[in-house]
């Protein structure tokens, strides 16, 4: 079995990404990815492929693609003809919809677990420096 070097600044971060593929999200039968995109519809119904893709960080091909897939098992759905000009709003399902808030449960536990030994003030730093780091991120995304 090959072992997994991972810079010790970047540690966190990818042991709380490994924890929500297999741990939490994985016996739903989902990725980050995919969970991010049920997320993102719940929150903002008729979001096209490509703001989805943007909202997830992954390309407009990825996401076309598990869009496909999530159609095709009843999670979402999306009119065969765009009613405006070419994008076509995407929307939950019933079935989407409950596959979301159990997931969310058990990421709401992993959160929970995750901020458990820090103060409000520790708290309230990470969640603006998480910001910061989305806000870059979506600035690199954007210009790629």
């Amino acid at each position: 079995m090959a072992t997994i070097s991972i810079p010790s600044r970047n540690a966190g971060v990818w042991a709380s990404s490994q924890v929500l593929n297999t741990e939490v999200l994985r016996p739903f039968g989902m990725s980050v990815t995919h969970y991010s995109c049920l997320e993102l519809l719940a929150q903002r119904p008729g979001l096209s492929n490509s703001e989805l893709a943007r909202g997830a960080f992954v390309t407009r091909q990825t996401m076309n693609v598990l869009l496909q897939a999530l159609e095709r098992d009843g999670y979402v759905t999306r009119p065969a003809e765009a009613p405006v000009g070419k994008v076509l709003p995407t929307r939950l399902t019933p079935r989407g919809r409950r596959s979301l808030e159990k997931a969310s449960a058990a990421v709401r536990s992993v959160e929970a677990r995750m901020l458990a030994g820090l103060t409000e003030t520790e708290q309230s730093d990470a969640f603006r420096i998480l910001q910061r780091m989305i806000h870059s991120l979506r600035d690199d995304n954007e210009d790629a």
